[in-house]
Protein backbone atom coordinates (compact mmCIF):
# COMPACT_ATOMS: atom_id res chain seq x y z
CA UNK A 1 0.00 0.00 0.00
CA UNK A 2 1.30 3.40 -0.98
CA UNK A 3 1.77 5.93 1.77
CA UNK A 4 0.59 9.48 1.15
CA UNK A 5 0.32 12.68 3.13
CA UNK A 6 -3.15 12.78 4.70
CA UNK A 7 -4.81 15.25 7.05
CA UNK A 8 -7.10 13.98 9.80
CA UNK A 9 -9.57 16.46 11.29
CA UNK A 10 -11.08 15.51 14.65
CA UNK A 11 -13.88 17.56 16.22
CA UNK A 12 -14.23 17.11 19.95
CA UNK A 13 -15.40 18.54 23.18
CA UNK A 14 -12.45 20.00 25.07
CA UNK A 15 -11.64 17.53 27.86
CA UNK A 16 -8.40 16.89 29.72
CA UNK A 17 -6.62 13.76 28.51
CA UNK A 18 -8.40 13.54 25.17
CA UNK A 19 -5.34 14.48 23.12
CA UNK A 20 -3.41 11.68 24.82
CA UNK A 21 -6.13 9.16 23.94
CA UNK A 22 -6.19 10.38 20.33
CA UNK A 23 -2.43 10.19 19.84
CA UNK A 24 -2.37 6.73 21.46
CA UNK A 25 -4.70 5.48 18.72
CA UNK A 26 -2.10 6.49 16.12
CA UNK A 27 0.84 5.18 18.18
CA UNK A 28 -0.70 1.73 18.69
CA UNK A 29 -0.89 1.37 14.90
CA UNK A 30 2.71 2.56 14.42
CA UNK A 31 1.64 5.74 12.64
CA UNK A 32 4.01 8.66 13.06
CA UNK A 33 2.34 12.07 13.39
CA UNK A 34 4.05 14.60 11.10
CA UNK A 35 2.29 17.59 12.70
CA UNK A 36 -0.56 18.35 15.04
CA UNK A 37 -2.50 21.49 15.84
CA UNK A 38 -5.40 22.06 18.19
CA UNK A 39 -7.74 25.02 18.32
CA UNK A 40 -11.31 26.05 18.75
CA UNK A 41 -13.42 25.39 15.67
CA UNK A 42 -16.14 27.27 13.83
CA UNK A 43 -18.67 25.70 16.21
CA UNK A 44 -19.08 27.03 19.75
CA UNK A 45 -17.61 24.77 22.46
CA UNK A 46 -16.14 22.39 19.87
CA UNK A 47 -12.39 22.03 19.34
CA UNK A 48 -10.57 20.72 16.31
CA UNK A 49 -7.39 18.65 16.18
CA UNK A 50 -5.63 18.66 12.83
CA UNK A 51 -3.21 15.78 12.48
CA UNK A 52 -0.99 15.24 9.45
CA UNK A 53 0.37 11.74 8.77
CA UNK A 54 2.15 9.93 5.95
CA UNK A 55 0.31 6.65 5.73
CA UNK A 56 -1.90 4.48 3.52
CA UNK A 57 -5.47 5.60 3.06
CA UNK A 58 -6.66 2.13 4.11
CA UNK A 59 -5.06 2.41 7.56
CA UNK A 60 -6.23 6.00 8.06
CA UNK A 61 -9.82 4.99 7.25
CA UNK A 62 -9.58 2.40 10.05
CA UNK A 63 -8.10 4.94 12.47
CA UNK A 64 -10.87 7.45 11.70
CA UNK A 65 -13.48 4.78 12.50
CA UNK A 66 -11.75 4.08 15.84
CA UNK A 67 -11.55 7.81 16.59
CA UNK A 68 -15.28 8.25 15.95
CA UNK A 69 -16.01 5.61 18.61
CA UNK A 70 -14.29 7.69 21.31
CA UNK A 71 -16.84 9.14 23.73
CA UNK A 72 -15.73 12.78 23.45
CA UNK A 73 -15.16 12.74 19.67
CA UNK A 74 -18.00 14.34 17.73
CA UNK A 75 -16.63 13.58 14.27
CA UNK A 76 -13.45 12.52 12.50
CA UNK A 77 -12.55 12.94 8.85
CA UNK A 78 -9.50 12.52 6.64
CA UNK A 79 -8.48 14.40 3.51
CA UNK A 80 -5.86 14.02 0.80
CA UNK A 81 -3.55 16.87 -0.22
CA UNK A 82 -5.71 17.93 -3.18
CA UNK A 83 -8.78 18.25 -0.93
CA UNK A 84 -7.27 20.88 1.36
CA UNK A 85 -5.86 24.37 1.49
CA UNK A 86 -3.25 24.72 4.19
CA UNK A 87 -0.57 26.95 5.64
CA UNK A 88 2.16 26.59 8.22
CA UNK A 89 3.92 29.40 10.03
CA UNK A 90 7.63 29.42 10.69
CA UNK A 91 9.94 31.67 12.66
CA UNK A 92 13.65 32.10 11.97
CA UNK A 93 16.07 33.74 14.42
CA UNK A 94 19.11 35.14 12.60
CA UNK A 95 22.26 36.77 13.95
CA UNK A 96 21.80 40.56 13.62
CA UNK A 97 25.37 41.02 12.32
CA UNK A 98 24.36 39.47 9.00
CA UNK A 99 21.10 41.31 8.22
CA UNK A 100 22.57 44.47 6.65
CA UNK A 101 23.54 42.39 3.65
CA UNK A 102 21.56 43.25 0.46
CA UNK A 103 21.28 39.52 -0.37
CA UNK A 104 19.58 38.97 3.02
CA UNK A 105 17.00 41.67 2.28
CA UNK A 106 16.40 40.21 -1.18
CA UNK A 107 15.77 36.76 0.33
CA UNK A 108 13.19 38.18 2.76
CA UNK A 109 11.39 40.05 -0.06
CA UNK A 110 11.38 37.26 -2.66
CA UNK A 111 10.12 34.72 -0.09
CA UNK A 112 7.27 37.02 1.05
CA UNK A 113 8.58 36.85 4.60
CA UNK A 114 8.60 39.65 7.13
CA UNK A 115 10.74 40.78 10.01
CA UNK A 116 8.70 40.63 13.22
CA UNK A 117 11.33 41.51 15.82
CA UNK A 118 14.68 43.27 15.87
CA UNK A 119 16.76 42.86 18.99
CA UNK A 120 20.34 43.77 19.88
CA UNK A 121 21.75 40.37 18.91
CA UNK A 122 19.19 38.89 16.53
CA UNK A 123 16.34 39.41 14.08
CA UNK A 124 13.22 37.24 13.90
CA UNK A 125 11.66 36.54 10.50
CA UNK A 126 8.18 35.11 9.98
CA UNK A 127 7.02 33.13 6.96
CA UNK A 128 3.71 31.44 6.34
CA UNK A 129 3.23 28.98 3.52
CA UNK A 130 3.66 25.35 2.61
CA UNK A 131 6.33 23.14 4.14
CA UNK A 132 8.29 23.41 0.90
CA UNK A 133 8.19 27.23 1.05
CA UNK A 134 9.28 27.40 4.68
CA UNK A 135 12.04 24.84 4.01
CA UNK A 136 13.25 26.92 1.06
CA UNK A 137 13.57 30.00 3.26
CA UNK A 138 15.33 27.91 5.92
CA UNK A 139 17.93 26.81 3.37
CA UNK A 140 18.44 30.38 2.15
CA UNK A 141 18.76 31.87 5.66
CA UNK A 142 21.05 29.17 7.03
CA UNK A 143 24.26 30.78 5.66
CA UNK A 144 23.36 34.02 7.47
CA UNK A 145 23.78 32.54 10.94
CA UNK A 146 20.46 30.86 11.66
CA UNK A 147 20.25 30.66 15.46
CA UNK A 148 16.81 29.10 15.88
CA UNK A 149 14.02 27.71 13.71
CA UNK A 150 10.50 26.59 14.55
CA UNK A 151 7.53 25.64 12.39
CA UNK A 152 3.92 25.15 13.41
CA UNK A 153 1.72 22.28 12.43
CA UNK A 154 -0.62 22.68 9.51
CA UNK A 155 -3.68 24.85 9.68
CA UNK A 156 -6.13 23.34 7.20
CA UNK A 157 -9.36 24.30 5.50
CA UNK A 158 -11.06 21.68 3.34
CA UNK A 159 -12.19 22.48 -0.17
CA UNK A 160 -15.41 20.55 0.24
CA UNK A 161 -18.10 21.43 2.75
CA UNK A 162 -17.58 19.79 6.14
CA UNK A 163 -20.65 18.03 7.49
CA UNK A 164 -19.75 18.58 11.14
CA UNK A 165 -22.63 21.03 11.75
CA UNK A 166 -25.13 18.42 10.52
CA UNK A 167 -23.55 15.79 12.81
CA UNK A 168 -23.84 18.15 15.80
CA UNK A 169 -27.47 18.94 15.03
CA UNK A 170 -28.26 15.22 14.76
CA UNK A 171 -26.51 14.55 18.09
CA UNK A 172 -28.56 17.29 19.79
CA UNK A 173 -31.80 15.84 18.42
CA UNK A 174 -31.00 12.28 19.60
Amino acid sequence: MEKELLTVSIYTENFVGLLNRITTIFTKRHVNIESITASKSEIENVHRYTIVVRESETLIKKIVKVLEKQIDVIGAFYHSEDQTIYQEISLYKVNVENVNNSKFKEIITTNHAKIVAVEKEFVVIEKSGTKEETDKLYNELNPFGLMQFVRSGRVVITKQKMKISEILNNNKNN
